[in-house]
């Protein structure tokens, strides 16, 4: 049996304000597990943590949406660093390739465009909506309350 590749994940992005750490973070590992977590504590909210298994396609599926982004490519250093409005961080191990990115909140895409970097912000950007809608899809679908009849 083929040994697998090194494979993992884990995107952060979150702040420290009036309703205390805010933030939302996901992981997936090697095994398939998808781990997520959104906390907001505002109007006394707790934190939702959620964990599901996916399938090696799904799996193979992730890691070519990083591939065909060309993360790997990239570096961080003239992107704006983490501040007062928040943080946001991906780590990937893919392969033999290890790469972890930090730089603060993007509000906007004009944020990506003013950036030292626009299209290696650019990249950053569009990935990790791709792989929060991944997520989100995920999640919303494995723990949906009515199942689709």
């Amino acid at each position: 049996m083929a040994e697998k590749e090194e494979f993992y994940v884990r995107y952060y992005v979150g702040h420290k304000g009036k309703f205390g750490h805010e933030f939302l973070e996901f992981e997936f590992r090697p095994d398939g597990r998808l781990r997520y977590a959104n906390s907001s504590n505002y109007k006394n909210d707790t934190i939702i943590r959620k964990e599901v298994y996916v399938s090696d396609t799904v799996l193979k599926e992730l890691k070519r949406v990083i591939q065909d982004s060309e993360i790997i490519k990239e570096d961080d250093n003239l992107w704006p660093p983490p501040d007062r409005i928040g943080r946001q961080e991906l780590e990937i191990v893919l392969g033999n390739e290890h790469i972890s990115f930090t730089t603060s909140k993007i509000g906007s895409f004009a944020d990506v465009q003013d950036s030292k970097d626009p299209e290696g912000l650019r990249v950053f950007y569009y990935l990790v909506q791709d792989l929060k809608c991944l997520v989100f899809s995920l999640i919303g679908l494995h723990f949906r309350i009515k199942p689709v009849s």
